[in-house]
């Protein structure tokens, strides 16, 4: 067998808002509305004009990105435009056939050619065609790492060989060492190759926050193994202490970034699915007072089709203060003793 770890060196949709359910008296006041996956003040103002057919703002909001090498901010802004861009393509058609050769607007199409893909029962083949939009992109800026992420995600999709994933994401960490969308690339990638060996997950993850600064996304990589981990029914126990500095890692971090705001909305979201199934509660009750209004899909629709009304349940479910773990309606997978096993998913959720 191929040693996993020799492969990888250690190194939109538009927001929905909901009335909150009657809070119990004495309860501290969180905010009468919750908005699923909002966007933050900087990417706002990109979807509203493109709402409106214009590219401009979003094409200004990429290029800042790029100029400030701010790699996470434009990963992100990538992604959530090129979503948009599925449902509303007029605003990109025109960018494109106006900036053909826009590093912005190449980024956004190669991502927004994958994600049409990703669905197909014939993704494998339609991703090969899909090829030369990653080149494009990264050939127009060398520095950016995030059409390395797109083409790791790529690989994993078209079931590249583990070589070619290796050589793709060496040249991915040269250009960012600790970007987070390129990791989070190289976990699914693990995942999806190894099915069931969450040990060689968490060693990947634990060896790529060590290495991070403090305050870099990748301390939490660890907890998004953890999630996969405690959603996937196969493969041989974790022990619960490694669950818990995993989420221990994540809870550091999370204290480090700003109370209620869009950017690490998804970190929490995930970070209480892990808090809850480890029946942590007062540190689930933490992670929502952080989390404030701001759901995200991810984890929620892994557990129901209306993602924010289940986030409401499970936060007026925490603020009652009802003892005893969430019910398993609540958490999507039956939840079983921390370092067991729920139901099984599929491996890309990691």
């Amino acid at each position: 067998m191929v040693d996993t770890m020799a492969l990888l060196p250690s190194f939109i949709r538009p927001p929905r808002t909901a009335k909150r359910l009657t809070r119990p008296a004495g309860r501290p006041p969180a905010g009468d509305e919750a908005v699923l996956d909002a966007p933050d003040d900087r990417l706002s103002p990109a979807l509203v004009a493109a709402g409106r057919g214009e590219y401009a703002v979003a094409a200004g909001l990429l290029a800042v990105t790029r100029a400030a090498a701010e790699w996470e901010h434009r990963d992100r802004y990538a992604r959530r435009l090129a979503a948009f861009a599925r449902s509303r393509p007029e605003w990109f058609d025109q960018w494109r056939a106006t900036a053909p050769d826009d590093p912005g607007v190449l980024l956004v199409a190669a991502q927004l050619a994958v994600d049409r893909a990703w669905p197909s029962p014939a993704r494998t083949e339609l991703l090969r065609e899909v090829s030369p939009l990653i080149t494009a992109a990264a050939r127009a800026e060398d520095r950016d790492p995030v059409p390395w992420r797109i083409a790791l995600d790529h690989a994993r999709g078209s079931r590249a060989g583990h070589r070619y994933f290796e050589e793709l994401w060496e040249a991915a960490v040269r250009r960012a060492p600790h970007h987070y969308g390129c990791h989070v690339a190289a976990l699914r990638y693990l995942a999806d190759s190894w099915h069931g060996s969450h040990r060689e997950c968490f060693d990947f993850a634990d060896r790529a926050a060590q290495d991070a600064p403090a305050d870099s996304l990748v301390q939490a990589l660890p907890a998004r193994a953890a999630f996969g981990y405690l959603t996937d029914g196969c493969g041989p126990k974790v022990p619960r202490s490694r669950l818990d500095e995993a989420a221990d890692r994540a809870i550091a971090l999370s204290g480090r970034l700003p109370a209620a705001d869009p950017w690490p909305a998804e970190l929490r979201n995930k970070l209480l699915y892990v808090l809850l199934r480890l029946d942590r509660r007062e540190d689930a009750r933490a992670q929502l007072a952080l989390i404030g209004p701001y759901a995200t899909s991810f984890p929620w629709d892994r557990c129901s089709d209306d993602p924010l009304g289940h986030f409401l349940r499970l936060r007026e479910h925490l603020e009652s203060g009802a003892p005893g773990p969430a019910p398993a309606g609540l958490l999507g997978w039956p939840p079983e003793p921390p370092g067991g096993h729920g139901g099984h998913v599929r491996a890309a959720d990691h």
